[in-house]
């Protein structure tokens, strides 16, 4: 651990929020949840001082970092109560703007250029501020509005000693508190360290906006504003300007006057598609980032954190939500078991299917205002952290991002079954798919591997057959060894019989003693006597055989 005045400063702001929290129902909760045996709603009516609205405003007050982790935890389930989630999930940046000259000197530094050039005009005063940036609305020489992000001098270096920090603490803990072990808190610092790094570059947040505008160009009420590349660079993004509002801010009257079903159809079709074909999902679709336009159409803006899904977790994800929408807990059970890891010494498989299944079955009648999507993933991830079954960290961003839809169609469409809208989507998106992956490309790659399966065939058949004409094919099966049951089975009949000759040889002896002898050893009868120091001798040979011996094979067969 550094002993820098700076560093030292970072570790006591860190340790003072700990001190503080520890009696909290933040890690009294979390701490029984790693126990055994404990009761899920044991101290439920527990009063504590610190509350989670008291926690946001500590991890805004110390700074941007914490401000990034809180939003983090808020994906975590298994980790925080649901009173904390819910506090954190509407955890946003609140800090003073970057001044206007250090904007100025920013953005000519990067584009190469004078503002006075580039834009027609460039307003001082920023649209939004945040931690890692804020944003400015100008106008360019060819008249077209644009938003210019601008990233704040000197908070990638922030950033990177602050994390630096709470991973050295994070390791630490790790160390020596089986919370610490078991959540794995170095696991969440890296992934804090990922997602930060990925929010600072504004080149990887232009090539986001590319993608996602090209994935979801089809749908006609969805906007994703286009990067200006020319004038975007790893500190600056400069991109279409979207004049939006809130989605949530919608008034109650415009609620009644408008039927926004078909758009709420289309925003939960697009992000499926995102999940299920795309594997690429804008990963923080919280109401500040989902924007209504001023002719009514549905904006996604701030690209800065998404999520990529491989093939394989994309169709365990259709699986999920399949499940999920038919209401099947069993269903939903197994294909969470097939997704995740365990050890079948630790996990109550059993108990979690009948949690899961009661579940899913308790949300069977939801609508979109119970907002009960989103929440029965999160609380899906909850009870298998308590089984000790760890599901992939996809499913809380997939959980998350449904959270937030719940939020924005409870507002748009109260009534919305968001179930049934995901098994018609999931049906369409499934035949589209099947379709995209009929591309000639795709069919071409198929044909050549059936031309090589033709090419070699013969010669393989042809083979097989000559070694089984010749008595010379052998199958090689990874099986049981069979020479060492042989000799244990050999070993084990061997003792029996050696322990029957040394019982034989002590009732011979028993019954030799009744025989009067002239032959005596220390006045008994003396081959009673040598039969009993024969059986006496064996029988330790065989007890340090099975004693000593076989201890060292275990030895042997462990090392």
């Amino acid at each position: 651990m550094s002993v820098f005045p700076d560093n030292l400063e970072r570790y006591r702001k860190f340790i003072g929020f700990m001190l503080k929290y520890w009696n909290s129902e933040l890690f009294h909760q979390t701490a029984n949840s790693a126990m055994e045996d404990v009761p899920e709603d044991e101290d439920k009516e527990t009063d504590y001082d610190q509350t989670p609205e008291e926690l946001v405003e500590d991890l805004k007050n110390m700074g941007p970092t914490y401000i990034k982790m809180g939003q983090l935890l808020s994906t975590r389930p298994d980790l925080l109560p649901d009173n904390y989630l819910k506090a954190l999930a509407s955890l946003q940046d609140d800090v003073p703007p970057i001044p206007y000259e250090d904007v100025h000197r920013i953005i000519e530094k990067e584009i190469g250029t004078r503002i006075s050039k580039a834009f027609e005009t460039f307003e001082e005063k920023p649209l939004a501020s945040a931690s890692i940036g804020q944003v400015h609305k100008a106008i360019l020489r060819s008249g077209k509005p644009v938003a210019v992000k601008i990233q704040r001098p000197g908070i990638r270096k922030k950033f990177l000693e602050d994390l630096d920090t709470l991973e050295e603490l994070a390791e630490m803990a790790v160390k020596h508190s089986q919370v610490a072990k078991r959540y794995a808190f170095d696991n969440v610092l890296a992934e804090l360290r990922r997602i930060l790094l990925q929010e600072l570059d504004y080149d990887r947040e232009a090539t986001n906006l590319l993608t996602l505008g090209k994935n979801l160009k089809h749908f006609k009420n969805l906007i994703v504003p286009q990067p200006i590349l020319d004038y975007s660079t790893s500190k600056v993004l400069t991109m279409d300007f979207i004049d939006g509002r809130k989605v949530t801010s919608i008034s109650p009257l415009k609620q009644l006057e408008v039927d926004y079903s078909p758009i709420v159809d289309e925003l939960v079709e697009a992000y499926l598609q995102q999940v299920i074909n795309d594997g690429f999902v804008h990963a923080d679709p919280h109401p500040g980032n989902i924007q209504f336009t001023s002719d009514d159409k549905i904006a996604l803006i701030d690209l800065g954190m998404v999520a990529k899904f491989t093939p394989g977790l994309q169709e365990d994800l259709l699986q999920l939500l399949m499940a999920i929408s038919r209401s099947n807990g069993q269903d939903t059970a197994h294909v969470l078991l097939n997704m995740s890891e365990f050890d079948p010494d630790k996990a109550d498989v059993k108990k979690f299917d009948k949690q899961i299944s009661d579940l899913v079955m308790d949300s069977q009648t939801s609508t979109a205002k119970d907002m009960q999507t989103g929440r029965l993933l999160i609380q899906l991830n909850r009870v298998a952290a308590r089984n000790h079954i760890h599901i992939p960290v996809e499913v809380n961003i997939l959980g998350k991002i449904l959270l937030n839809m719940d939020q924005i169609i409870a507002v748009l469409d109260p009534d919305f079954d968001l179930k049934q809208a995901i098994r018609k989507h999931v049906n369409e998106i499934m035949r589209k798919k099947m379709y995209e992956e009929l591309k000639p490309e795709n069919f071409f790659s198929f044909v050549l591997e059936t031309k090589k399966l033709a090419e070699y065939l013969p010669e393989r058949i042809n083979k097989i057959s000559d070694n089984l004409a010749n008595n010379r094919f052998k199958l090689n099966i990874d099986a049981i060894d069979e020479q060492r049951i042989t000799d244990g089975f050999q070993k084990v009949a061997n003792r029996i019989t050696l322990g029957l000759i040394i019982a034989a040889m002590i009732i011979g002896a028993s019954m030799l003693m009744q025989v009067p002898s002239d032959f005596t050893i220390f006045g008994y009868p003396g081959l009673a006597i040598v039969f009993f120091l024969l059986a006496a001798v064996m029988g330790i040979y065989l007890s340090y055989i099975i004693i000593f011996k076989d201890e060292n094979l275990n030895s042997r067969k462990d090392d």
